[in-house]
């Protein structure tokens, strides 16, 4: 009977882990419709700064743009990683935490020997890998990821296009999850600072619904460069805010996915603790009926 309670107790825990994998998945449902939502609400206004960016650019020498310059040496590399904060989400973290690794031990190792690559760390998961292993931390940011605000993200924008505006970095490189759909999130390692100059070409405009309006020659007051110097640190904000909101959503995606995985797997273990359990009593309801049985046969020999 002992073996019985033990295999009862299971079932009761893995229906209970059950309950909680489920609930999870339906609270990570929830927060990916609104992380969805929250990205298409941005593509509007991204999609118009990218245009009028790209139409000052077309005026100007994009040298006179400090945040567009190429330094001639690289010395100091700033990475941005944007993990999250919690964990039960497949291999979302891990798979962030490699790609940033990758391109320290690969791209930047040189530097790296020198101390001169440094983390900005977004998401706690990030944070424990990295400052466990004696990583240089330049910044970290905890909290953000269920709950993005524009004005926290655009202060760590301002912070980082200083810090590359003082000399502090050469490069910064931003590494996260995009979101692709619920069972896909595609890792990335983009470059932040400088802008590359391909960043607003044509291949990566997405302004195609009214193309009309790039052959329209304005007049802006004050000048071209001016409005420029005010625009690309404002783009580089919503960039950031853009990787955030992908990364959230990825992260959603991956967590619901994970707990629907746990919940199925739960079930089935559900069924085989059942089977095993009926198959227990079965042997322990044969074994007392040829107990008894044995003892009436005893007593009629007597």
């Amino acid at each position: 009977m002992a073996n019985l309670r033990e295999i009862r107790g299971r079932i009761k825990g893995v229906k209970n882990t059950s309950k909680i994998t489920q609930a999870m998945k339906m609270v990570a449902a929830a927060k990916l419709r609104r992380a969805q939502d929250a990205i298409l609400s941005a593509r509007p206004y991204s999609n118009a700064m990218r245009g009028l960016i790209k139409h000052l650019l077309s005026k100007i020498d994009r040298t006179l743009l400090p945040l567009m310059n190429e330094r001639e040496e690289t010395n100091a590399v700033l990475i941005v990683v944007i993990t999250a904060d919690r964990g039960l989400c497949g291999a979302f973290n891990s798979n962030i935490i490699k790609i940033a690794t990758n391109r320290i031990h690969g791209e930047f190792a040189d530097l790296h020997a020198e101390g001169k690559v440094e983390l900005l760390c977004i998401g706690r998961r990030g944070l424990q890998h990295f400052s466990k292993r004696g990583y240089p931390i330049a910044d970290s940011f905890i909290g953000l990821s269920d709950s993005p605000e524009f004005l926290n993200i655009r202060s760590i924008a301002q912070e980082i296009t200083q810090a590359f505006l003082d000399g502090k970095y050469d490069r910064v490189e931003i590494v996260y999850n995009e979101f692709k759909s619920v069972v896909q999130q595609r890792q990335k390692a983009e470059p932040m600072l400088p802008i590359p100059s391909t960043e607003f070409d044509a291949a990566h405009d997405d302004l195609d619904d009214e193309p009309s309006h790039e052959y329209i020659d304005y007049i802006y007051e004050p000048s071209s460069i001016e409005l420029l110097e005010t625009l690309v640190p404002r783009h580089l904000n919503f960039q950031l805010w853009r990787c955030i909101l992908e990364s959230n959503a990825a992260e959603q995606g991956a967590r619901m996915t994970a707990m629907d995985a746990a919940t199925s797997n739960a079930k089935d273990l559900i069924q085989s603790l059942q089977l095993e359990y009926n198959q227990a009593r079965q042997a322990s309801i044969t074994t007392e009926i040829l107990e008894i049985v044995s003892g009436a046969n005893a007593l009629a020999e007597s």
